[in-house]
């Protein structure tokens, strides 16, 4: 047996439930040019289980940023009482040479939302696919979690508003449905603060409004995360969801955190330039914990998570909320 020696390695290594994950689940979706597959996770006993529907980012590693990606996060959420839902977007590099032509390529920005919503519509069609999900999700509880793009297209779903740059019209995707969010490595604000080197690829970023977005969400982001090529206002970018969204918001500021957080895309990921085991584990914990107090207000997980992984001299972070 290991020799703990804090309260925060203690937390980092607890006995993990098994879970179970089904995939590829193929749903078909009218009018989508390929068909939606998504991974499902979920643990291997429960019932009244809350979902989260999980967007992956753009990076260019061929199976991280897909279905398969994000592990890491995904088990544990399943561990912790959750049915983790995974599409493979269809920005994912893998179906590149299948729809990089289309001239919504390489982003998919509408496409990538859409996913979400149509996944809620078929609840049904996935139980009866997996069939050891029969009545055990609760569908009045759902949380919608993402990072790097991924995130952005959770924003979208939690009611920010952006502009359309070839119709010039706005766009609104809130989903209703989604009574929690969790934004890691967000997209920050638009405007002429979006100046990086790279942002004239992406004119759409340069019209996010972030003051309609009014859902309930946990705002990771790391004091390292320096996206320079989107823009030069430095990591407090990446914390724009929290400061400039109206209320409830929570915001997670997470030590020395690039913007893989230490690996979370998947494990022994060389994409990673902060690669830290117990940071991807502090991340998945903290991350669980708010959504489990979040739809269940007597659930003490989230305080228990704060007080053993933000507090003290080995924390990993320091929270805040308003």
């Amino acid at each position: 047996m290991p020799e703990w020696t804090s309260t925060a390695d203690r937390y980092l290594h607890p006995s993990a439930p098994p879970v179970m994950s089904v995939s590829p689940l193929t749903l078909s979706v009218p009018g989508r040019p390929l068909d939606l597959e998504v991974r499902v996770s979920a643990p291997l006993t429960g019932t009244d289980l809350p979902v989260i529907l999980f967007s992956h980012g753009h990076g260019g590693a061929y199976g991280l940023s897909s279905l398969d990606g994000y592990l890491p996060l995904a088990k544990v959420w399943a561990a912790r009482g959750f049915v983790v839902i995974q599409p493979n977007h269809l920005s994912a590099p893998r179906l590149s040479h299948l729809v990089g032509d289309r001239p919504e390529a390489p982003l998919f920005w509408r496409s990538r939302a859409e996913d979400m919503s149509g996944i809620l519509d078929r609840l049904d069609e996935i139980e009866q696919t997996v069939p050891q999900l029969a009545g055990r999700m609760d569908r009045g509880k759902v949380a919608v979690a993402g990072h790097s793009l991924g995130a952005f297209t959770a924003e979208l779903l939690l009611g920010a508003r952006i502009t359309d740059p070839d119709t010039n019209e706005e766009v609104n995707l809130l989903e209703p449905r989604i009574r929690q969010g969790v934004l890691i490595g967000a997209t920050g604000r638009g405007g002429d603060t979006f100046d990086g080197f790279m942002s004239d690829r992406v004119p759409v970023f340069r019209t996010v409004d972030l003051t309609t977005m009014t859902t309930p969400a946990l705002v990771v982001a790391g004091d390292k995360d320096d996206s320079q090529h989107w823009t030069t206002m430095g990591p407090d970018w990446h914390a724009d969801p929290y400061h400039l969204a109206p209320g409830p918001k929570t915001l997670l500021t997470v030590f020395n955190g690039e913007h893989l957080f230490g690996g979370i895309q998947g494990h022994d990921s060389v994409e990673t330039s902060d690669e830290s085991p117990d940071r991807v584990a502090a991340v998945a914990e903290l991350t669980a914990a708010y959504l489990r107090t979040a739809f269940d207000s007597g659930d003490d997980a989230w305080q228990t998570a704060r007080d053993a992984l933000t507090t003290g001299s080995d924390a990993f972070g320091r929270v805040e909320s308003k």
